[in-house]
């Protein structure tokens, strides 16, 4: 339990619930497992590792997560009935430190959903957060949309759920409606009027509808709040969530006049965040906060003027204090293994022997293609997501033919099940040509519900990344590559996406279950 005077704040991630709730960015068991070990890794204080009573595949993450993470608390997530709150204690039971979140919406718009009246409400609150407090010692209560429920009820509601059991009490701006000055006058308010406020942690849920939610969290520890909820990347629903390498490091650089303190290894932000955006197919905007490519970039005169007589003349932050390296050395084709292992660590990549021969032979054949292989090059086959020699299906082969009429035609070779089938396929254009030419030798019923493509660095011989989502029968999953040839790189995320689906298609056989 943290108190409001204390100068400790926690970090709630998430990523692996509110975040994967964002339209498109479902995780696979593995990548959710592997994003939750990071999380562990990097110092975060509790990780909402899913929402049980939502799938078999939910549950079973968050069963394997709470097994295998050593340090941060394992939450999940349950509505208010016995039902959820009870798959939700199962699958965290392996814990060493297991947490449930319940929750309600109290506005009275959220009321109006399970037709409640105030007092009806009040009574399940009691009885939802007794029942979860008689399964586990950790029990969080969230009275959902509360920065539009009416103070006195919202005061009401805390004091029965603390009554109750509740040792952590979040305050959800659901809808990202509140500003900085109200998010503070909240969590105030609360600590001040509600009995038993000092014996529990208040916490901070906020959403980014209005470009507000850094500012907001902020605010509300300020105030009091000692727990803040967020995600890597600020990933969530609508325009996301508080994104935790803000608030962290607001709160490293800003000590100042913040002086609260998280236990983040801020070192780990940028290969985390690099992982996320992979997994779930969310490209981090150029300019984005902390994370963003050009965060550290500079190219007026006047600013790279000053950044070689002082860095601190443009700079806020070190590149290093959030994994980056300080400088950009570019590689080429000469460049020897011990050299492209040293900048890969600079970049956050702390790759094996067996892992840096594989990348090591694909940085030759880049820099084959390239004058100078620069760091966004690197980071971009580090992410390639088609270099598993274990998929069922592999690009071996293709050639387009380009015109100025349509249609444009393919020729490709994939290896299926380690054997090589051939088509030549038309298109509306080269793109086209190869799915259609992909679909001809892989028959399937995944709809394509986004393909993108950004040039990792500039000039004719610039690296593409391509991104795709598909989606069949529910399932979505993402593909990616990175390759001189838009094309190619298009075949083979297209492919990385068909892998992905026919994993998620085995781990959901009724008898995989």
């Amino acid at each position: 339990m943290t108190n409001s005077k204390s100068d400790r704040v926690l970090i709630f991630d998430t990523t692996l619930r509110d975040g994967e709730q964002s339209p498109g960015a479902t995780m696979t068991h593995d990548e959710k497992l592997e994003i939750a070990e990071m999380l562990d890794e990097m110092g975060v204080d509790i990780i909402e590792a899913g929402f049980p009573i939502a799938s078999e595949g939910d549950f079973q993450a968050v069963s394997d997560i709470a097994r295998q993470s050593k340090n941060s608390t394992i939450c999940g997530l349950s509505r208010a009935n016995f039902k959820d709150i009870d798959r939700c204690a199962e699958a965290v039971r392996k814990a060493a430190r297991p947490r449930i979140h319940t929750f309600i919406g109290t506005s009275p718009l959220h009321r109006a959903i399970p037709n409640l009246t105030r007092d009806e409400m009040a009574d399940l609150i009691h009885e939802t957060v007794s029942h979860a407090r008689n399964l586990v010692d950790d029990v969080q209560w969230s009275p959902m949309d509360a920065t539009r429920t009416e103070h006195d009820y919202l005061c009401r509601v805390i004091e029965i759920a603390i009554k109750a059991g509740a040792t952590t009490i979040n305050i959800p701006d659901t809808v990202g409606y509140t500003a900085p000055r109200e998010s503070a006058d909240l969590i105030r308010m609360l600590i001040d009027r509600v009995p038993g406020a000092d014996e529990i942690t208040f916490a901070t849920h906020c959403h980014n509808d209005l470009g507000m939610a850094t500012a907001n969290a902020l605010a509300a520890v300020e105030a009091g709040a000692r727990q803040i909820e967020c995600t890597i990347n600020g990933l969530g629903e609508r325009a996301g969530n508080t994104a935790l390498e803000e608030v962290v490091m607001a709160l490293k650089v800003r000590n100042d006049i913040m002086p609260y303190k998280t236990q983040v290894d801020t070192t780990r932000i940028m290969a985390i965040s690099r992982r996320v955006a992979q997994v779930s197919g969310f490209p981090v905007q150029f300019n984005k906060a902390i994370v963003g490519k050009n965060a550290f970039a500079h190219e007026s005169g006047i600013h790279q003027d000053g950044m070689l007589k002082n860095p601190e003349n443009f700079e806020i932050m070190r590149p290093e204090d959030i994994g980056l390296a300080g400088t950009s050395l570019p590689l080429g084709k000469h460049s020897g293994r011990a050299a492209l292992n040293a900048k890969l660590k600079d970049l956050g990549f702390d790759v094996g022997d067996n892992q840096l021969k594989d990348v090591f032979v694909r940085f030759k054949e880049l820099a084959d293609s390239k004058k100078e292989v620069f760091d966004d090059d690197l980071i971009a086959l580090m992410t390639d997501g088609t270099d598993s020699a274990n998929d069922r299906v592999q690009v071996k082969f293709l050639r387009v033919i380009c015109g100025t009429e349509a249609p444009q035609s393919a020729d490709l070779t994939l290896e299926i099940d380690g054997v090589d089938h051939q088509k030549t396929a038309t298109g509306d254009g080269p793109v086209d040509a190869t799915f259609n030419a992909i679909k001809g030798l892989f028959p399937h019923e995944a709809r394509l519900q986004l393909y993108q493509v950004h040039a990792v660095t500039e000039g004719t011989d610039a690296q593409a990344t391509v991104s795709v989502r598909m989606e069949e029968s529910g399932k979505i999953v993402t593909g990616q590559s990175s390759d001189t040839d838009t094309v190619v790189a298009s075949a083979k995320a297209y492919v990385n996406a068909l892998n992905n689906l026919l994993v998620r298609r085995e781990k959901t056989k009724p008898d995989a279950v």
